[in-house]
């Protein structure tokens, strides 16, 4: 049979060219994220998840909400260790050291290797990136971060001769503007308390962290094999929170993390302490003028850096990190990034996000929303170190143990000092 070349020639170079062109490979990704499923931000995750979806027909995406971010990580981790991992969570930033541990994630950085992805990677605020990085690696990408404000009444503030304008800025003027406006009733029942800081369980030991900070200490180092509990710093804010029961400025013994932002709307507590991430929540369902302010320090300002950042696992395909990278890169442009921002209240991550027009009439609707960023510099990352659940219970029992009267502050945090470098000594 005689073969005809003007026909087959064109075929052989069709076949040859479609060897050679990169092919794009569908992926299913499974996206695990830290909320409940009837959470508020359910519906922006939603949004943006489809977005993606909608744009890359050829992937798809299912996001599991998998509960806190306590619930998260062990569900991720239990996966993970069953070899069906999702191939993309946000996870807390300080979880770096658990995970690495395990042996589970992919470093960013070995995956976004191009200049326009190097590029990205430096767009992030610097205090955010201080905890997605290990032995010279990025391990994880910001999403979600916040840092602790300053809530307060102005309302409260007014009824009780004070500037509404001119909110605390050290334990000591928060100690005698507490004062002021804690009210009784006439039997002798406090209605409204000064101030309201949670002191119970992991938000307490972060809150701890930013008064720490303040008094020019850390609770840990970058390499996660340290923690700083037994220091000066330390049990001067360890004190300071049981100075605020004692002279009747905040309710004594345990203070929890869920019904703060409730009791301020209530008007249970004239100011508190909680994250960025409620300031949607709490501009939505205030019924009284308000604002936020620069938590109040020891010797300065100070606030812990907290949230969640995206983290690619490792028993996955090239296929599935390649699109787990992409969904990281589009939930992370400055459009999307606002987007998050101005749903949750939690901080835009890198400037160009607070440089589109949307968030700049956000910033001028809600300018609340800008003193977290300004805070940020004297801001530090949240406590973490190997280990973390163990050594962060350390802390935790000693602060609680001191708020409820059970020990001095000293003596606690001189304990789980001890117990914590146990456990920390195999690292070093």
């Amino acid at each position: 049979m005689k073969t005809n070349y003007k026909t087959a020639l064109p075929l052989v170079m069709a076949a040859a060219l479609a060897c050679a062109a990169p092919v794009v490979k569908a992926a299913d990704l499974e996206f695990y994220f830290p909320v409940g499923v009837n959470a508020p931000a359910v519906a922006t995750i939603e949004q943006l998840t489809n977005s993606w979806a909608e744009q890359n027909p050829q992937h798809t995406v299912k996001a599991v909400y998998a509960g806190n971010y306590e619930e998260t990580t062990t569900k991720a981790l239990t996966a993970a260790q069953a070899g069906d991992p999702p191939q993309v969570a946000v996870l807390l930033a300080i979880d770096i050291f658990t995970l690495i541990e395990e042996d589970v994630i992919v470093p960013i950085s070995d995956l976004a290797t191009s200049s326009e992805e190097l590029a990205w990677i430096d767009g992030f605020y610097e205090g955010f990136m201080v905890d997605t990085r290990f032995d010279g690696k990025t391990y994880s990408i910001p999403f979600q971060r916040s840092t602790p404000v300053f809530y307060y009444n102005k309302d409260a503030f007014r009824a009780a001769g004070l500037d509404p304008e001119a909110p605390p800025t050290t334990w000591d003027e928060m100690v005698e503007v507490g004062k002021k406006l804690t009210i009784k009733d006439a039997n002798g029942n406090v209605t409204q308390w000064g101030t309201r800081i949670p002191n119970l369980g992991l938000a307490g030991a972060w809150l701890f962290g930013g008064l720490v900070v303040s008094k020019g200490d850390v609770l840990s180092t970058d390499t996660g094999t340290e923690a700083r509990f037994d220091t000066e710093a330390a049990r001067a804010s360890l004190e300071f929170l049981q100075r605020l029961a004692d002279e009747g400025v905040m309710a004594p013994g345990g203070i929890t993390w869920g019904d703060t932002p409730k009791a301020f709307l209530e008007g249970q507590a004239a100011s508190i302490w909680t994250s960025t991430g409620n300031l949607a929540f709490i501009n939505k369902n205030a019924e009284f003028d308000w604002d936020v302010g620069f938590l109040p320090g020891g010797d300065g300002p100070g606030a812990p850096v907290g949230g969640g950042n995206f983290y690619i696992f490792k028993d996955t395909t090239d296929e599935e990190r390649a699109a787990a990278l992409d969904f990281i890169k589009f939930m992370t442009t400055p459009e999307n990034a606002a987007i998050w921002a101005m749903a949750t209240g939690y901080v835009a991550p890198r400037a160009d996000a607070w440089a589109t027009p949307e968030m700049q009439d956000y910033a001028k609707r809600l300018p609340q929303a800008l003193v977290a960023l300004d805070q940020m510099p004297h801001a530090y990352r949240e406590f973490a170190t190997f280990q973390r659940a163990r050594v962060t219970q350390y802390l935790v029992d000693a602060i609680e143990g001191t708020i409820t009267g059970e020990t001095d502050a000293a003596s606690a945090l001189a304990d789980a000092q001890e117990k914590a470098d146990d456990i920390l000594g195999e690292y070093r």
